[in-house]
């Protein structure tokens, strides 16, 4: 049920975005750039609006964000609980699973952060 419920609402948000996209180009263009602008991808000077602009809202887009969302579904950690065995991806470009990297019985330590 919650997969059809995702389906719906990625699926209606497209077509809403891809409609105002045809019917208001530099509307969504600007609102676009704005989006970019929070998630910093404006700051690369090689990486421009035509580059990555056009995608949102397409069929691809949609397959992207449904695949996402749902994998995010079977993500969930609880307190006393094992914790999830989640896909990382290697530097190496290896698929591997974050259980994988314990060793004996030391604690697992995940740091996060970026490098930009």
């Amino acid at each position: 049920l919650q997969k059809i419920l995702i389906l719906l609402q990625v699926t209606l948000s497209v077509v809403v975005g891809k409609t105002l996209m045809i019917l208001f180009p530099n509307a969504m263009k600007r609102y676009i750039l704005k989006m970019g602008e929070k998630s910093r991808m404006n700051r690369n000077p090689k990486f421009s609006y035509e580059n990555w602009g056009p995608t949102f809202f397409s069929f691809k887009y949609l397959q992207f964000v449904l695949k996402v969302k749902w994998k995010r579904l079977e993500d969930e950690a609880y307190e006393d609980h094992p914790a999830p065995n989640t896909p990382v991806v290697t530097l190496s470009g290896e698929v591997c699973h974050v259980l994988d990297f314990m060793k004996d019985n030391r604690p697992l330590i995940l740091n996060f952060g970026s490098c930009t």
